[in-house]
């Protein structure tokens, strides 16, 4: 499937590409490619699914996600997005639901991880886009500073640091790990 510079596509139009073997998200119908990112940015999102994995679990508190994911936030023109980790609640995703595309429930959690490629500005406008979509937190993982924006609804974003503690908040709450944890390998 060729793309023209003007063309907008559709979600089923990106469905074609990737399976045709190229990766990447629709913003209003405009295909931005998504290169992979890395060992460092595949350990952290290992290491982070891992650490929330062994909570959301054994507890079926929902669904984890990763990076393969697409979520339908916009029809006409289509923006499907991907985030690099997703946790949906019970309540917004139930565990019999089986679906074969995207998904078109926002997440209750997207985590993004910063890429080589990404600039400051782009990742906080991502953030504030999940914001706008019904997420109800977004963590954005800087590996360079070794350190997690928070973003919330109506807050002031909050960086933590090393010894700091990231909690679930009303997402997943009782969650926690330290910053530190999600680095270490």
């Amino acid at each position: 499937m060729a793309i023209t510079a003007t063309e907008l596509l559709t979600a089923d139009d990106l469905l074609r590409l990737d399976s045709q073997g190229t990766r990447g998200e629709l913003i209003r119908g405009v295909f931005h490619e998504i290169m992979s990112s890395g060992l460092e940015h595949s350990k952290i999102a290992a290491k982070l699914t891992v650490l929330l994995g062994i909570f959301v679990m054994p507890r079926n508190l929902g669904t984890l996600a990763t990076s393969d994911l697409g979520v339908w936030l916009e029809r006409d023109p289509d923006t499907v997005r991907e985030p690099d980790i997703a946790y949906f609640s019970t309540a917004r995703l139930p565990p019999d639901v089986r679906i074969t595309g995207y998904a078109e429930v926002p997440p209750d959690l997207v985590v993004e991880i910063v890429s080589p490629s990404d600039t400051q500005r782009a990742i906080h406008d991502k953030a504030r886009m999940w914001l706008r979509y019904g997420v109800a937190l977004v963590w954005v993982v800087q590996p360079d500073t070794r350190t997690v924006d928070v973003h919330a609804p109506g807050r002031a974003v909050v960086t933590h640091t090393g010894t700091d503690t990231l909690d679930g908040a009303a997402v997943l709450p009782g969650f926690t790990c330290t910053i530190s944890d999600i680095f270490d390998t």
